[in-house]
């Protein structure tokens, strides 16, 4: 009679698997920020970073369940960094189609807000101008998700070497 396992479950399944919730969760964050909150220097977005960290843990912790409680501190990383990846493309198509499509003035507002603040910092009409061009050329077209996706990619990759460090568990060598 053969012997016949489930086969252990892949750091890029996993990764991919919780990519999904966690970009899926912050595009309706990002859409209650669009839709309802004027400044986009809030606070609240922030919590898209809190749930990217719970998800990499709870990634972690169901990696490491399917796999006899081991995970690697590579593995580990490959997860959350997998897992940036899958939330930060969703997230960035989110973000396009939303100030493409759905609300086409969401930026001329978040633009004007950002002028009242450089005004009330007191810089020059020269400053406030050329930022204002910087933030236009990284606001406008398909460049929003490349620049979300550089941006959640590089902020999970850090937050996945931290958490990967006390969530391993790394397999005996001589078992």
């Amino acid at each position: 009679m053969e012997h016949t396992s489930t086969p252990a479950v892949t750091p890029v399944a996993t990764g991919i698997r919780y990519g999904l919730f966690v970009g899926i969760i912050a595009s309706i964050l990002s859409f209650i920020q669009f839709a309802f909150i004027k400044d986009p220097e809030t606070p609240f977005r922030w919590l898209s970073t809190v749930v990217c960290i719970i998800g990499i843990y709870m990634a972690h912790k169901q990696f490491k369940q399917s796999n006899s409680g081991f995970m690697s501190y590579g593995q580990g990383l490959g997860i959350g960094t997998i897992l940036s990846v899958v939330a930060g493309l969703i997230s960035g198509v989110f973000g396009y189609l939303y100030v493409a499509f759905i609300d086409p003035e969401y930026m001329n507002r978040a633009m004007e807000v950002q002028r009242a603040k450089m005004e009330a910092q007191g810089l020059d009409d020269a400053q406030i101008e050329q930022g204002m061009m910087w933030a236009q050329k990284f606001s406008t077209g398909p460049i929003v998700i490349l620049f979300s996706l550089i941006i959640v990619v590089i902020i999970g990759f850090v937050i996945s070497l931290i958490i990967s460090a006390f969530t391993k568990n790394t397999r005996p060598e001589f078992e």
